[in-house]
């Protein structure tokens, strides 16, 4: 059995084990690359400060890429008593090793040890979730553009209320989408910073090179303050999990859209039925279980957010063994939006669209505005005109529900969608999303040869 990393002279009793360690020996398998990597890193600081030989820092760089390759092929496991990755490493190093195993740890707490795998591990959700992010948006766009000139029913507070489109309804997703994946994109400059050398929030007496371990791993800049770097603990895993909160909102109420108009009492849109699920004792139904575990799993990616700042809202400064159960909240938030976004791109790219359906539900009243409309254009005032209509509603007449579409020539409505904005926009993003990734895949190899791309 490895021994803990704070290992004193007594055996943990059982219960308080198992209340300690809880699942993180479990959710540590996904943190293992990145813990993988920091210690990489941590071998290379030791060398440059006199701490180990360099013989010694190739022979852990060789351990710890054993380890990746292993992890890769489902070998390496971690066991409760270990309590996480960290331990599982370096027993593995030292019994592999003996006394330069034993070095790896020297001026790092396994406090920063753990804040920078998760700074590792969250810089890289941010790039997947905006990636896959901006894919969805593009499956938008794409079906956009196919249903440029099909007819759809605008509606307010649920009811029929002024002619639109198909492609209306889907850009205004494939923006927000975008807008989105932008935020995160934003976020990602605040996790591009390495806390590692901060050691339990105060450092050490060591001449820790900070700048050297924070480029080796791929990072544009140390965060500055040690004790900062502690307290940001639990604050950062918050912010990720609040931004794809916004990204599951936005799914949950296209979801909700699509439940309502997949309908059959509207038929709107239909799934394919590979997309729904049955029932138990009613042969007939095809139920849309998808769309309403999307605003389900909303819910629990909401939660995780409140869930974090519950458990820091009142800690004192430096380390505090909470922050252990800022983790799972944060893990569980990616992991659900990334199966979310991944089924609504799904979804959205095999959505059938009714056309005939959707212009007859075209009905006289979607009308009425653009008939006050009209009487404006004809010198009329608004007030009076909208008071002439609304008083009178049986005299609007059913209009061209084509060819409304194409009256609504200003920017951003359903004559004048303006495609360009939202691919512009993905390009950009796309853009900074693959340099970033490139960098972070060639930062690893030069660290680890087996972890030659992005991790998560």
């Amino acid at each position: 059995m490895a021994e803990k990393l704070w290992q004193k002279n007594y055996a943990l009793d059982e219960l308080m084990e198992a209340f300690t360690v809880r699942r993180d020996y479990i959710l540590d398998m996904d943190l293992l690359l990145s813990d993988l990597i920091g210690s990489a890193a941590q071998a290379k600081g030791l060398e440059r400060i006199g701490i180990i030989s360099r013989d010694e820092m190739e022979s852990i760089l060789k351990v710890l890429d054993e380890i990746a390759q292993m992890r890769k092929r489902g070998e390496f496991y971690i066991e409760r008593s270990m309590e996480d990755c960290h331990t599982a490493i370096e027993s593995y190093l030292t019994e592999k090793l003996g006394e330069t195993g034993k070095r790896i740890h020297t001026g790092r707490s396994r406090n920063d040890q753990v804040q920078t795998a998760l700074r590792i591990y969250m810089r890289e959700a941010a790039l997947k979730i905006a990636s896959l992010s901006l894919e969805l948006s593009d499956a938008l766009i794409e079906r956009a553009r196919e249903h440029e000139a099909t007819p759809m029913p605008g509606r307010t507070h649920m009811q029929i209320a002024m002619p639109s489109s198909v492609a209306l309804w889907l850009m205004g997703y494939a923006e927000e989408i975008a807008e989105e994946a932008g935020m995160i994109l934003g976020f990602y400059s605040v996790l591009d910073q390495s806390p590692l050398g901060s050691a339990a929030s105060y450092g050490t007496t060591l001449d820790t090179d900070r700048e050297y371990l924070s480029s080796l791993m791929g990072f544009s800049r140390v965060q500055n303050n040690v004790l900062y770097a502690n307290n940001s603990r639990g604050k950062f895993e918050a912010m990720l999990s609040d931004l794809c909160g916004y990204i599951a909102l936005t799914i949950s109420k296209l979801s909700q859209d699509l439940m309502l108009f997949t309908l059959p009492e509207l038929g709107y849109f239909s799934l394919p039925k590979e997309l729904t699920t049955g029932s138990s004792i009613m042969p007939q139904k095809k139920n849309p279980d998808g769309l309403e575990l999307s605003r389900s799993r909303t819910s629990a990616i909401l939660s995780s957010s409140d869930r974090i700042k519950g458990i820091i809202k009142s800690l004192p400064s430096g380390y505090n063994r909470d922050f252990q159960d800022t983790k799972e909240p944060m893990m569980d938030a990616v992991k659900e939006t990334i199966s979310l976004v991944e089924i609504m791109m799904l979804m959205v790219r095999k959505l059938t669209v009714n056309k005939d359906n959707l212009i007859s539900a075209c009905t006289p009243e979607l009308y009425a505005t653009d008939k006050v409309m009209d009487m404006v254009k004809r010198g009329g005032n608004f007030r009076d005109s909208y008071k002439a209509v609304g008083l009178d509603l049986d005299s609007v007449e059913m209009g061209n529900a084509e060819k409304a579409i194409w009256e609504r020539k200003a920017v951003g409505t359903s004559g004048n969608i303006n495609f360009s904005y939202g691919e512009g926009r993905i390009r950009e993003l796309r853009d900074r999303i693959e340099k970033n990734m490139s960098h972070l895949s060639g930062t690893y190899s030069s660290l680890l040869p087996s972890i030659d791309e992005v991790i998560l």
